[in-house]
């Protein structure tokens, strides 16, 4: 009896919290509401900072709070989406706005203090072990991204909360060197990125990313980087050394050569033309490029993909590697939705070519077939991409993401880091 009796009383307070969590979400929807009509039609950002215990339940709670200026941040993200998030799986209730539109997604950051910075994987579909990512979601704001439902864990929605409520590890740098310090770790390959980008527009002001290759050249790590943002290149010496000292390759997601539809489908992206352009810096400095034509949507951009590997190969790419629209849970309702509310000529095209080549469903999740698309339909996408590839002369992975085998890994001594 004394257990049921606890029960209840634990299972009254989770329903009281519950409730009051969903009053503070309308109260902040009200205010964000009323500055955005003080602010007229075009309201400021507004940047929150916070602490974040990792592992703890729920979103971060907040710490401080200032407003962005144009002069801070870009006028790009002065572009104001409205809230629109699908139902979170792991949250029992759900706001929604009956009699007028949803508020203005603000940007707001959260500054996590996290207890490891290296994810290990061991799935067949990714050619390596280790990923490193110093944020959490991500304001490229692309449909498709399949890191959406990883955002939920957090408290957070898959939709406009994945590219606007962004979590920061402010103490990346120093795990990394404290794992590089373990006696354990051998020099394995890092990829920067994996979930969500590591070149996203936070890391303009963080350098969170550039300073994690700092420690990698330090202690000469080999390291592979994707991403969709041209900022990469700013990093360029970092990338010199780390070459020198160990291995360095750079892949450039660059999925669309329309730049409708990147526009569409990855709106915080850096343009098509920038991504180019940095590659060719990159190539010009003697840095190892790949290019990723990822994901392939079949009916929008599978007809692209000889004009994309043709530019690459003009700006020095060698590598590349290209993947199958995937749609797992809550990416499905996003990218449905985007495609129809932007590109309404394609959307059933589209959706008829997902399910063509995922067995009449929108993902395969099981384990070695997620990046890659079924029937004859991809048999075709994947003879064109190949063949134009050898033809340019342009090498192809399954993920781009291969672990190399370098051994340069070296501890630097006491004396070494006076300099």
């Amino acid at each position: 009896m004394r257990f049921e009796r606890k029960t209840r009383r634990e299972t009254k307070l989770t329903r009281v919290l519950q409730s009051v969590k969903s009053i503070l979400q309308i109260c902040r929807a009200a205010v964000a509401r009323l500055a955005a009509a003080r602010g007229g039609t075009r309201p400021r950002l507004t940047v929150r900072a916070s602490s974040h215990a990792a592992g703890a339940d729920g979103p971060p709670s907040w710490a401080a709070g200032h407003t962005c200026t144009n002069a801070q941040y870009p006028t790009k993200l002065l572009d104001m989406r409205r809230v629109d998030n699908p139902k979170n799986r792991f949250e029992p209730t759900q706001l929604v706005w009956d009699e007028e539109p949803p508020p203005h997604a603000a940007l707001e950051l959260h500054e996590e203090h996290a207890k490891s910075i290296l994810s290990e994987n061991d799935s067949p579909d990714i050619g390596f072990r280790y990923s490193l990512n110093p944020y959490r979601g991500c304001y490229h704001a692309c449909a498709y991204c399949y890191a959406r439902p990883s955002h939920q864990y957090w408290g957070f929605g898959a939709g406009t909360d994945f590219e606007r409520k962004l979590i920061v590890k402010v103490n990346a740098p120093e795990l990394l060197r404290e794992r590089f310090e373990r006696r354990d770790w051998r020099g394995e390959l890092i990829v920067f990125s994996g979930n969500t980008d590591c070149y996203q527009p936070l890391e303009a002001a963080r350098r969170l990313t550039r300073r994690c290759l700092e420690v990698c050249a330090e202690y000469k790590n080999p390291v592979s980087i994707i991403t969709k943002n041209a900022l990469v290149a700013r990093d360029v010496d970092v990338l010199m050394q780390l070459n020198e000292r160990a291995s360095v390759r750079v892949y450039v997601s660059i999925p669309f050569s329309e730049p409708a539809h990147a526009r569409a489908l990855e709106p915080g992206a850096s343009a098509p033309h920038k991504r180019f352009a940095a590659l060719q810096v990159l190539a010009e400095h003697g840095i190892e490029t790949g290019i990723s034509i990822s994901p392939v949507i079949v009916g929008l951009n599978d007809g692209q993909l000889p004009g994309l590997l043709k530019r690459a190969s003009e700006v020095g790419v060698k590598h590349a590697f290209a993947t199958a629209l995937r749609l797992p849970g809550e990416v499905a309702t996003v990218f449905e939705g985007r495609v129809r509310e932007l590109l309404p000529g394609y959307a059933d095209k589209i959706m008829s070519g997902v399910h063509q080549i995922r067995r009449g469903k929108l993902n395969n999740s099981n384990f070695g077939e997620r990046m890659t698309g079924e029937g004859p339909r991809w048999q075709v996408v994947s003879d064109l991409f190949e063949m134009h590839c050898k033809r340019l002369g342009i090498q192809t992975t399954r993920t781009g993401m291969d672990a190399r085998e370098v051994d340069t890994f070296e501890r630097p001594t006491q004396q070494l880091r006076l300099f």
